[in-house]
């Protein structure tokens, strides 16, 4: 089958976690024999940024990372009716333009063979629900939600007949134990978050760490003045962006991470976790998470991952883990099989699979890798 996803990056994961999923996807799909092919804006803002901080050298980084994915970019006046003309399944992320969104079903309905999947891995369907309700999304197969809160969002709003439950999940390939020597005792991977866990961050990551007196190291971006001097003065060393293919590398070298989801999430969405829940325990790092709720039942909360009510408990959760090894191990080596065992882009294919064949799509044998 030949898949087509319309993404606003594959090349760029500056601020832009779908780009961590999709790559995996993608890879899985290519590994099977599937043709597979990202189409981004030329002009997105996620690889504006990136050129801006980390220059073409960040762009080649990816081509040496990911060797076996094809990414077009495409700009005013594209033929995507030309792009998609050959295609089985096109998949368009919910941040692709409206304008472009409603094309494609235009396409689609007049008589497009292709299978169109629409794919919501963000929160404006709470935060921002007028923009969702503005897409065009009547002449879709179906919607992919990569939450059941979501999943419900959609259909009580009427904004689609035919909504699955798609989580997103963990590029084993990539996000695996490595064997380092550790450098630090905690590392915290996520961006600022445009104000919607500021007060989260203080609580669960900066007062336990300058309470413990922890050696950390922070990854991310849009970070303020005063986020970064609150660092400094917990002790934590802020180190800017990591492109995703390095950061198995940088769990590796610490001996803790933590989840701190945004309060949308929390709020609104309950039951959906960041990406970086599925590619920490795949990483095999033991990991403490700050308040979510796991309503679907993804992982075993206190097995494959501890949680931390408030500060108080971070700060207990976190010298637990850093002085207990067996504790360590343990939450490493189970949140690990959980992740091998349920929440690998391997899953995440044979699902996809699985909706298109109900929607009537149906593939033709899997060519030989």
């Amino acid at each position: 089958m030949r898949f087509v996803f319309y993404t606003h990056s594959l090349v760029s994961d500056w601020n832009h976690g779908n780009a961590h999923f999709l790559r995996g996807v993608m890879r899985d799909l290519v590994a099977r024999g599937h043709d597979a092919v990202a189409l981004e804006p030329a002009e997105g803002w996620s690889r504006r940024h990136l050129l801006q901080q980390a220059g073409e050298a960040a762009v080649a980084q990816f081509h040496a990372d990911f060797p076996g994915l094809t990414s077009r970019s495409y700009a005013p006046g594209f033929d995507h009716a030309a792009a998609t003309a050959d295609a089985d399944v096109v998949v368009v992320h919910e941040w692709t333009d409206p304008a472009l969104v409603a094309e494609l079903g235009r396409l689609r309905r007049e008589g497009a063979r292709f299978c169109l999947l629409f794919h919501d891995t963000h929160h404006r369907a709470v935060s921002d629900s007028d923009a969702i309700a503005a897409m065009l999304l009547r002449d879709y197969d179906g919607i992919l939600a990569f939450g059941e809160t979501l999943r419900q969002r959609y259909l009580d709003s009427g904004w689609g007949a035919r909504v699955f439950t798609w989580h997103e999940a963990a590029d084993d390939r990539l996000f695996r134990p490595l064997a380092a020597e550790p450098m630090g005792d905690l590392v915290w991977i996520g961006n600022w978050g445009d104000g919607e866990r500021t007060e989260e961050l203080h609580r669960f990551l900066m007062q336990p760490a300058r309470s413990l007196g922890l050696r950390g190291t922070v990854h991310g971006v849009r970070y303020p003045d005063a986020a970064l001097v609150a660092l400094r003065e917990a002790g934590l060393d802020y180190r800017g962006w990591i492109a995703n293919a390095r950061v198995p590398q940088a769990f590796a070298r610490h001996r803790v991470t933590l989840h701190i989801p945004r309060r949308p999430y929390v709020q609104a969405l309950p039951g959906i976790p960041t990406i970086r829940v599925f590619e920490a325990l795949a990483c095999g790092i033991p990991l403490i998470c700050a308040p979510w709720q796991d309503a679907e039942g993804l992982f075993r909360p206190g097995t494959d991952y501890l949680l931390a009510r408030d500060g108080a408990e971070m700060q207990a959760r976190l010298r637990d883990v850093l002085h207990d090894a067996a504790l360590a191990r343990s939450l490493a080596e189970t949140g690990l099989a959980t992740i091998r065992a349920r929440h690998t882009c391997r899953h995440r294919v044979d699902e996809l699979l699985g909706i298109l064949e109900q929607l009537g799509a149906t593939a033709p044998a899997e060519a030989t890798p």
